[in-house]
């Protein structure tokens, strides 16, 4: 069982997924490149098709409340825009078109996170990702679709601010923290009624006290899930996310020295760029 007893039934779509795939292939922004973009319904679509168990969304808010599917920081790079999408309001979003990844116009527009909610109706599991700074806005979005407590999983830094707004909201969405060291997941569960599912582990060293092997087993011993990132992201000390275990190693060296690594050292969630080899990878491993 994941999570607390009281709340097995909404994790219960979650759940199952574990209890039936032993780890999660959890997908970064969704499957894209070529002309298909991030953080959109078809990237999303196209990462279950890879085998992807969850995809990640990320919301910002523009200044008129309206939810977009968008990583803010990198409207440079997407939009050929420098300022912040949380400055703009919904007409201008509306009116952006993404890059592709050769930085031609795409013909895609930023989507409105509501669209994705609507979209994936049937128990398709989505992590979203920085909207820590408007959870009631947020949660009050995901309140119109009921499908939406059963796959939705919030995820937030260890502020004790947003642990307590969660605790408290009578909807109890699924939540997942990052958490840098065991101080921040004794946090976490102290708090009573916040339905925690899982833990994301930062870690830039094998010698960190987060990595060792009891303490991530004391947080599988909770009931919840281990998310590891092995997404590669860049070549500075700041990308080093899962002590060093990530995709590069994997696709370029041997995934057992990473993918492995990290389902051995106790991660059952693995968040990738690359979910076809990943999850090609993980059947073949827990098939053994």
């Amino acid at each position: 069982m994941i999570g607390k007893e009281c709340y097995a039934e909404i994790n219960s779509t979650l759940d199952a997924l574990l209890a039936e795939k032993k780890v999660l292939v959890a997908v970064h922004r969704g499957a894209w490149g070529g002309n298909i973009v991030e953080n959109t319904i078809p990237s999303c679509r196209l990462c279950r098709e890879m085998g992807g168990d969850i995809f990640e969304c990320d919301v910002a808010s523009s200044t008129d409340g309206v939810l977009y599917a968008f990583h803010d920081g990198t409207e440079r790079r997407n939009l050929n825009r420098s300022d912040n999408i949380k400055t703009m309001s919904s007409q201008e979003v509306d009116s952006l078109v993404y890059n592709n990844c050769i930085y031609e116009p795409s013909g895609v527009h930023v989507e409105r996170f509501e669209d994705i909610v609507r979209y994936f109706c049937h128990g398709e599991i989505f992590n979203i990702d920085r909207a820590w700074d408007i959870l009631p806005q947020l949660t009050a979005a995901l309140d119109k679709y009921p499908h939406a407590l059963k796959q939705a999983i919030i995820k937030t830094h260890v502020v004790p601010e947003q642990l307590q707004f969660l605790n408290d909201y009578p909807t109890k969405y699924m939540y997942m923290p990052i958490v840098y060291n065991m101080d921040e997941v004794r946090q976490v569960l102290s708090y009573p009624t916040l339905n925690v599912v899982g833990m994301e582990i930062i870690t830039d060293s094998k010698d960190n006290d987060i990595f060792q092997d009891e303490n991530i087993r004391f947080i599988r011993d909770q009931n919840l899930y281990v998310w590891a990132n092995v997404i590669k992201l860049g070549s500075l000390d700041k990308h080093v996310l899962f002590a060093g275990l990530d995709d590069d190693v994997a696709l370029l060296d041997d995934p057992d020295k990473a993918w492995g690594e990290a389902i051995r050292k106790g991660a059952n969630v693995l968040q990738t760029d690359w979910p076809l080899q990943l999850s090609r990878f993980r059947d073949q491993y827990c098939a053994k």
